[in-house]
């Protein structure tokens, strides 16, 4: 059992910042006391914060690792252990690995086959091999537009670690693809269709819709309960959108559209998440509201680096600076997302939480991740 002490750092804490020490003793975090005085065997941090580890609830990062390049498939185990190291690198200690479930087989254009099962099956394999460095948790993403995300849904249960489910719709004219342009812009420079292809996509997945997506809707809520995780909209634009989720249960709103949706979602005290990219470079890609934009109105909990790993500590950092309180913008990235998700036992430096701890060097506006503990044991 080692013990490892942090001292001479600025300890962030969820509603407070000092300068002290923090003791890791047996997985957990044992002791913190205020001082800048360095005991012998410490590790003198020169007034770096350090903070909780942070925590991703949406990522697509494991995709980029086994598909570097369109039609490049990797070695999965090879792929997955370099996807998690590249989170513990820049201070991600906790993640859920987001998995698309609901597929399309009839419609070659949809570039919807399914992969769920098996790849799972290979996180938890290489967790249970204990050759991952942080925390995985699985989030399955139900897609509703899709031919077979009831049988998809049936293949998993309680002991798969599935935290979050959540609801998305890529119908095309709904939510993220309500503007059928910037679909179309996207999917025939992603596939190389042509515009007759398109509109023959359009139709075929709003047909889908029609014909199954209540019945999907319904079957994602009943599957999260039955797994134990806890629910998530997706996209969500319109308030009737949030009003749906909130009569499912939902406990956070990935990435709303607007900013009526975004309100709506306080309103009815679920949590708004968006992406740290959308931040980081001052707007949507696809248009939708600015995640700034909402974070100046009040309406901004949680953060995901989404398809960028490492923008994930910058967001937390900018929200500091931007809101002047660095502890309520590291919050965002730590104790929100561990909050939405029922993580009691970490996402907060305090005795007795999980010893998942960053030590974090600011450079201008940036951070450098300079250490990073999980469970009490150097990560990276």
């Amino acid at each position: 059992m080692t013990e490892t002490i942090l001292a001479n750092a600025v300890l962030v804490l969820p509603d407070d910042c000092f300068r002290g020490q923090i003791r890791l003793e047996g997985g957990r975090i044992a002791d913190i006391a205020e001082g800048s005085g360095v005991p012998a065997g410490a590790i003198d941090c020169g007034g770096d914060l350090v903070m909780p580890g942070l925590i991703e609830l949406h990522t697509d990062n494991l995709e980029r690792h086994i598909e570097p390049r369109p039609k490049v498939n990797w070695p999965h185990a090879a792929a997955i252990i370099a996807h998690d190291a590249e989170l513990a690198s820049v201070g991600i200690t906790t993640v859920f690995d987001a998995l698309r479930v609901g597929s399309v087989v009839s419609n070659a254009k949809a570039n919807y086959g399914e992969y769920a099962r098996a790849l799972a099956d290979e996180i938890l394999g290489l967790r249970a091999e204990g050759a991952l460095r942080i925390s995985h948790f699985l989030h399955l993403r139900a897609e509703v537009c899709s031919e077979t995300l009831i049988d998809e849904l049936a293949k998993f249960g309680p002991e798969d670690r599935i935290g979050i489910v959540s609801l998305m719709d890529h119908t095309p004219g709904e939510r993220q693809f309500r503007d059928i342009g910037q679909l179309e812009k996207y999917v025939c420079g992603k596939h190389g269709i042509s515009a007759a292809e398109f509109e023959d996509h359009v139709a075929r997945q709003k047909a889908l819709t029609a014909r199954l997506g209540q019945a999907h809707e319904q079957a994602a809520v009943q599957a999260a309960r039955r797994y134990g995780a806890v629910l998530a909209s997706h996209d969500d634009t319109e308030t009737a959108h949030v009003l749906r989720s909130a009569e499912h249960g939902a406990h956070f709103a990935e990435f709303p559209t607007t900013v009526e949706a975004a309100r709506a979602c306080h309103d009815h005290g679920i949590k708004v998440m968006m992406g740290a990219p959308n931040l980081i470079r001052g707007g949507s890609h696809s248009g939708n509201v600015a995640a700034q934009v909402l974070a100046e109105a009040g309406l901004l909990d949680i953060v995901s680096s989404d398809y960028v790993p490492s923008s994930l500590l910058s967001a937390g950092l900018m929200l500091g600076d931007l809101w002047g309180d660095m502890a309520r913008g590291i919050a965002t990235v730590t104790a929100a997302p561990a909050d939405a998700t029922g993580l009691a036992d970490r996402g907060h430096l305090r005795p007795g939480a999980r010893a998942d701890v960053i030590r974090v060097a600011r450079i201008g506006s940036a951070g450098a991740v300079r250490g990073v503990w999980v469970q009490g044991r150097r990560a990276a």
